[in-house]
């Protein structure tokens, strides 16, 4: 009995224990799971945030990109009107083109403006700052009279050399010939339309002028253009005005600045004289020295830098470079932006500077006005410049420009108006009509 109740009492020990044993099991097992699944739950959150963050991240990549692009099509849309109006021939929607060019680039942001570019077309064409248009004359009025001073030019975009180069010409004449109307032409379209595109002033072409002259009952007209030479514009300039002869009862062109060409380099004439004479002056002022023997003795050299042209009239350049040796000017050379006379090419020019042993050059255009070939081709700062040319040679210890058309000195003006005076005095190249 007792030893029956002993082993009872044993086997409910026992149970207890196996009970309380797998209690103990139990309660371990479930703070695991619960472990385990908080690390899950954890896990979960931190992969949903990394792809929440990845997401926003691909979502701000591909917005810049739409950015982008919408950036460059608006910068590309100027362009293309840009390259619309850089023609050189007039149409009927001119005009509107020239408005739409000008208020789309208006509308650009400033890094939108860094993105446009063309065949023709960059930021400079609307973004340059060539000085205030304001202060130039068109010249474009009707109310003319009998009597008309056309003035025909390149032209140029650079407002400032616009007004002082070209307006300085026109001024003279006015002054010398009061009782006569003057008025401008321009003979490039492109630059007639980039001025109307960017600072609303309309500048007449030739034929344009030539219909205001006709439709305000011009009787005389006197055209006096301001070209250098009888080269392909003067030629283009006759052509034109041959269909208007006979609307008037007279129609003469003078002569270019440099006069008749001449047959060879040796040929020179009292216009190149007169011209050789004028610009040295000037330069040498500007540079500050008492003469031209005094630059040379301080080893300065001064180069005119001409446009240059395949037509028969190159040789003019040439027989610019003979009268300066005739007027003793050793240290003056003649050189072209086209190197057309090859003698007159950069490398050439530089070849002869240094030869000739000077080590201080002075750069000048040989140009009516100081634009574009002037500011960019002569005096800018991209490698292929005279003026990088130059100091790329390492020839010489200091390069200097100036930046200044033949049409702002005085001396040169007057010759213009002796030119007029003897169209007018019927001396001059006469298209008159029958």
């Amino acid at each position: 009995m007792k030893k029956k109740l002993v082993v009872a009492l044993i086997s409910a020990a026992m149970v207890t224990s196996m009970l309380g044993a797998c209690g103990s099991n139990n309660a371990s097992s479930s703070s695991a799971s619960s472990t385990a699944t908080s690390s899950v739950s954890a896990s979960s959150a931190s992969e949903e945030d990394t792809t929440a963050a990845s997401s926003s991240v691909s979502a701000s990549s591909a917005s810049e990109e739409v950015s982008a692009d919408a950036d460059q099509e608006a910068a590309d849309k100027v362009a293309d009107l840009i390259d619309a109006i850089y023609v050189q021939e007039r149409n009927d929607n001119t005009d509107e083109q020239c408005k739409e060019a000008k208020e789309a680039w208006d509308a650009l942001t400033d890094a939108q403006k860094e993105l446009v570019e063309g065949e023709n077309a960059d930021p400079d064409y609307f973004g340059r700052d060539t000085g205030d248009a304001s202060k130039d004359d068109p010249l474009n009025g009707d109310e003319i009279g009998e009597n008309e001073l056309l003035v025909v030019s390149f032209g140029t975009s650079f407002n400032d050399s616009r007004a002082e180069d070209i307006g300085g010409v026109e001024k003279a004449l006015q002054a010398a010939y009061p009782d006569w109307s003057v008025r401008r032409a321009f003979t490039a379209q492109i630059i007639i339309n980039h001025v109307q595109a960017r600072d609303d002033e309309k500048i007449d072409n030739v034929d344009q002028a030539l219909e205001r002259a006709v439709s305000n009952g011009v009787k005389n007209l006197i055209i006096q253009p301001t070209h250098l030479m009888h080269g392909a514009e003067y030629d283009e300039l006759k052509e034109a005005v041959d269909g208007y002869k006979d609307k008037f009862e007279s129609v003469t062109i003078a002569e270019p600045l440099l006069g008749e060409v001449g047959s060879d380099a040796t040929v020179i004439n009292e216009d190149k004289q007169a011209v050789a004479e004028a610009i040295t002056a000037q330069a040498v002022k500007s540079a500050n020295y008492d003469s031209l023997d005094a630059a040379a003795e301080d080893g300065t050299a001064f180069v005119f830098m001409g446009h240059g042209t395949s037509h028969t009239a190159k040789v003019t350049y040439s027989q610019m470079q003979t009268q300066m040796d005739t007027l003793g000017y050793k240290n003056v050379f003649i050189g072209t932006v086209e190197g057309e006379p090859e003698e007159t090419a950069c490398e050439n020019v530089i070849e002869a500077v240094k030869a000739a042993g000077y080590k201080k050059v002075i750069l000048r255009p040989l140009m009516v006005v100081a634009g574009d070939h002037a500011n960019n081709d002569m005096a800018g700062e991209d490698e292929d410049s005279w003026k990088s040319q130059f100091e790329a040679s390492g020839a010489f210890d200091e390069i200097d420009t100036q930046i200044e058309g033949l049409g702002r000195i005085d001396a040169v003006e007057q010759l213009y108006v002796q030119h007029t005076k003897a169209a007018m005095d019927g001396n001059g190249v006469q298209d008159d009509a029958e």
